[in-house]
């Protein structure tokens, strides 16, 4: 299943900076790719990507171009999330294992621990919602995957 491990990668930011920094971290440890690396990719001068970073003003047409130089999609998935629209990875068809189905249990069994938590005062709205919404997100992959393993498609991005 598609449900991204507990890391770097698939924590979910709390602002848009935060968001920003996750994509920089993980353009750095996981592509190797420094802000000089990143200023030369992005055809920018080191004044003008500083400013775009800092000041969280990346022009929206390098968004994407962005998010592939990073390899990952944290800007991305906070906008929409932040939109009110729910994020997830579209699956390709490919037969389920009985890890992802574990793994979507554990998953839902945590959500609505946090819900319990939530209800008690014991947590925050922030992470319950966040629990809420990996569950919803592993719940939708799933459909889709069921609805798509008829005819699947290639894992080509796959990593």
């Amino acid at each position: 299943m598609a449900l991204r491990k507990s890391t770097a990668k698939s924590r979910k930011p709390i602002s848009l900076a935060d968001a920003v920094d996750l994509d920089e971290e993980h353009a750095l440890n996981a592509r190797r790719r420094p802000r000089k690396a990143m200023e030369e990719l992005m055809d920018t001068s080191r004044s003008e990507y500083g400013r775009w970073i800092n000041d969280l003003e990346l022009p929206l047409g390098k968004l994407l171009q962005w998010s592939e130089f990073c390899g990952s999609t944290h800007v991305i998935e906070y906008l929409a999330l932040a939109s009110g629209k729910l994020v997830i990875d579209i699956p390709t068809g490919r037969k389920v294992a009985a890890a992802d189905i574990h793994q979507l249990q554990s998953v839902l069994n945590d959500a609505v621990g946090q819900i319990i938590k939530f209800a008690s005062g014991q947590e925050d709205a922030a992470t319950a919602l966040s629990a809420i919404h990996a569950g919803m997100a592993g719940l939708a992959w799933h459909k889709v995957n069921i609805e798509k393993h008829q005819q699947p498609e290639l894992e080509l991005g796959e990593q």
